[in-house]
């Protein structure tokens, strides 16, 4: 299981440098790269929030839209079998392929 912190939305990883002494990690699942680093874990926690304010204070001040992690949209390369296979299903069971996806995948994760 990997460690992670959540704040305002944001996710972040939690890891560790023995070599180094500290503990470390980096906003998941947007392109911008934004790390941090602290001695502790608390204060890891809060270097990581520091990092999501100082992120979307410095979005506003350039005047763009800070990123959200997962857009919600995803492109999935399943292969021919299972795409045909997902298309003949999601048909037999009167839904939409991206449906019927959506659905596989909320079987599998708590949302």
């Amino acid at each position: 299981m990997q460690n992670t912190m959540s704040f305002k939305g944001y996710h972040g990883s939690v890891e560790i440098s023995p070599e180094d002494n500290i503990l470390f990690g980096k906003v998941l699942f947007i392109s911008p790269l934004i790390n941090y680093e602290a001695e502790t874990a608390k204060d890891l926690d809060a270097a990581f929030r520091n990092a999501v304010e100082s992120y979307i204070s410095d979005c506003h001040q350039q005047g763009i839209e800070p990123e959200k992690p997962c857009k919600g949209s995803l492109n999935v390369r399943l292969g021919h079998d299972l795409h045909l296979a997902t298309a003949i299903a999601a048909f037999n069971a009167s839904t939409s392929t991206n449906e019927f996806i959506k659905r596989a995948i909320r079987q599998q994760v708590s949302c």
